[in-house]
């Protein structure tokens, strides 16, 4: 009876010491990291308008995710603030000619926007 008792137990034992390291060898999972989202006010007006600001902020690194909408002027970005910050995103959307929040554009770029993708004058039809 007490060899029963004695081959349970180094079996129990070694069960225990087993599933302990198995959970040793496990790699550590590493937290991703956590997208933020932005709104950005800006200048847009026009479907050549929102498809260059979501092709210029798509093709940074960093960015998920943009969507502009054009009824309210606003680009919405989802990014990872680990690889660039609101700032350069907003830098981003200036250098190509729209203002973005309290940032003005580049007043060369916008000069070369199509006259579609500039803001009209005041009584002008767009």
């Amino acid at each position: 009876m007490k060899t029963i008792v004695r081959g349970f137990s180094a079996a129990f034992l070694l069960i225990a010491i087993l599933s302990v390291g198995l959970r040793a060898a496990e790699p550590m999972k590493i937290a991703a990291p956590k997208a933020k989202t932005v709104v950005i006010k800006s200048s847009v007006i026009c479907g050549s308008c929102k498809a260059r600001v979501e092709r210029t902020l798509k093709a940074m690194d960093g960015i998920d995710a943009v969507v502009v909408d054009l009824n309210s002027k606003q680009v919405k970005v989802k990014y990872n603030p680990d690889k660039l910050s609101t700032q350069q995103i907003k830098l981003a959307i200036t250098s190509i000619g729209y203002d973005a929040d309290d940032m003005k554009k580049d007043e060369a770029a916008y000069a070369k926007l199509p006259m579609c993708c500039q803001k009209p004058m005041p009584g002008d039809k767009h």
